[in-house]
């Protein structure tokens, strides 16, 4: 990925995916960092990314496209989930710069709301949509050096991703970071409790479903982000990665 480049990832049409996603080869290092929302996935993925010149990819995104789709469409998202085309392209001008088009609409800040967040959680609960995403989350990650960040991508997607992040933090710390994130966009918020609420909610939805749960996977670094700063957590992951793949 090229800085000021329009297009970062572009996406095949997405199909039911029945074949072995195993057999898909990496063509560079994978970096997997999974987690509960508010523990700082994305930022430090993206961070990490930077200082690494690692692709960045945001596989909770593309659940939330399905999701967003869904809902403004009266449609099904197993039928979303086969038909949608979507895209990561980097703009700029915009922030975030890895924005996400999907059928070539700009829908980054569509699905960035609490209510988008409990959706997803919906949606990825259905095990079509995640058989439709499969194998291309696994080709995304595998077109070069990369880091992907979501629930399963080092239980799932990639088991066999060179390093393993498993990142928490409490969920008082979460749900604050949550908040000020949501209200520096200048959208309407949810009170504190009821966004600490829906992300109890979340957690317990992700943990339980019967299809590609969130869990640590054993071989996973686990940090509490908790009492940490995003430079002190990004600090450390860097550390961790340059030790063990020696770049």
């Amino acid at each position: 990925m090229h800085e000021g480049s329009s297009c970062a990832i572009l996406s095949p049409r997405m199909n039911q995916v029945t074949e072995n996603i195993m057999a898909i080869p990496k063509q560079g290092k994978v970096i997997a960092i999974d987690g509960p929302a508010g523990t700082g996935k994305s930022s430090t993925a993206k961070r990490l990314a930077e200082l690494l010149k690692f692709l960045h990819i945001d596989t909770g995104a593309l659940y939330r496209a399905i999701a967003y789709l869904s809902e403004e469409n009266a449609q099904d998202p197993i039928q979303v989930a086969k038909s949608a085309h979507l895209e990561f392209r980097l703009v700029p001008k915009k922030n975030p710069m890895n924005r996400i088009f999907a059928n070539s609409k700009d829908i980054t800040s569509m699905i960035r709301t609490p209510e988008m967040s409990m959706a997803a959680s919906r949606v990825s609960a259905i095990p079509e949509v995640r058989a439709s995403l499969l194998g291309f989350q696994r080709r995304l990650g595998c077109s070069g050096n990369s880091i992907l960040e979501g629930r399963d991508i080092g239980t799932v997607i990639f088991p066999d991703a060179d390093i393993k992040f498993f990142l928490t933090a409490s969920i008082k710390e979460r749900a604050k970071r949550r908040l000020a994130e949501l209200e520096a966009t200048g959208a309407d918020v949810p009170s504190f409790k009821e966004l600490e609420k829906q992300m109890r909610e979340r957690d317990q939805n992700d943990m339980t479903r019967s299809i590609a749960p969130l869990k640590k996977a054993p071989d996973a670094i686990e940090l509490d982000t908790s009492d940490l700063t995003l430079d002190e957590v990004v600090q450390k992951m860097e550390a961790e990665v340059r030790s063990r793949l020696g770049i």
